[in-house]
């Protein structure tokens, strides 16, 4: 199946109707397996690698037996830096060395690129804007612009073709509301926003940067 989209100005008035890339928005690419692997994948590569825990010769504690071994009635013990004590080491704990990255083959990452905005053509939750013709930075421009296209209080994903202050400063301060470079789209992205507004450049620059390579 083919999709079009309608491309609006930042009044709603609608300026054309435009037909999406066959070979980014098609439903033969729609694969939510890959999807879900890039989603684990973009998570496990921001996550942080901060848990530490000490070791045996980290803790600082006597290594005398607390006390004798058999007579006592009670369980064998060790020492007080034991593992099964307060304040003891931790046995088989993280040691803030371990490797969570993750990879994929390009490929399959520009798949569960064109899976992820086929996903969203489909839902009708892809809205293009024929050029955001603010000439200064302001907060009310652009939520005056997403309230003309019937987004107000929407989460929104903002797909710029290049940097742009006025754009990218104008929205940063609505709850919300992400703006993304074209060439930095990415499925998790595409998945945790309801709708994806494009600038129109924005789809060539789309096409430009994963279909020519």
């Amino acid at each position: 199946m083919s999709y079009s989209i309608k491309v609006y100005n930042t009044k709603w008035k609608e300026v054309e109707e435009i037909k999406l890339n066959d070979a980014i928005f098609n439903d033969e690419n729609i694969n939510p397996s890959l999807m879900h692997e890039f989603v684990v994948m973009q998570l496990a590569n921001a996550r942080y690698n901060i848990a530490k825990a000490k070791t045996r010769w980290e803790v600082k504690r006597s290594g005398r037996k607390l006390y004798r071994q058999k007579g006592t009635g009670n369980a064998r013990v060790g020492d007080a830096g034991s593992p099964i004590r307060r304040w003891g080491w931790v046995a088989f704990g993280p040691t803030g060395e371990e490797n969570y990255t993750k990879a994929m083959p390009k490929k399959q990452r520009r798949r569960a690129l064109f899976s992820a905005l086929t996903v969203k053509a489909k839902d009708n939750a892809v809205v293009a804007l024929d050029k955001y013709d603010f000439d200064a930075i302001a907060t009310k421009n652009a939520v005056e612009t997403l309230k003309n296209l019937d987004l107000s209080g929407e989460k929104v994903l903002v797909v710029i073709p290049e940097k742009n202050e006025i754009v990218s400063k104008s929205f940063r301060n609505i709850p919300g509301v992400k703006v993304i470079l074209a060439n930095y789209v990415n499925p998790f992205d595409l998945l945790s926003y309801k709708k994806v507004v494009f600038l129109k450049d924005s789809l060539v620059k789309i096409e430009d940067t994963f279909l020519s390579k």
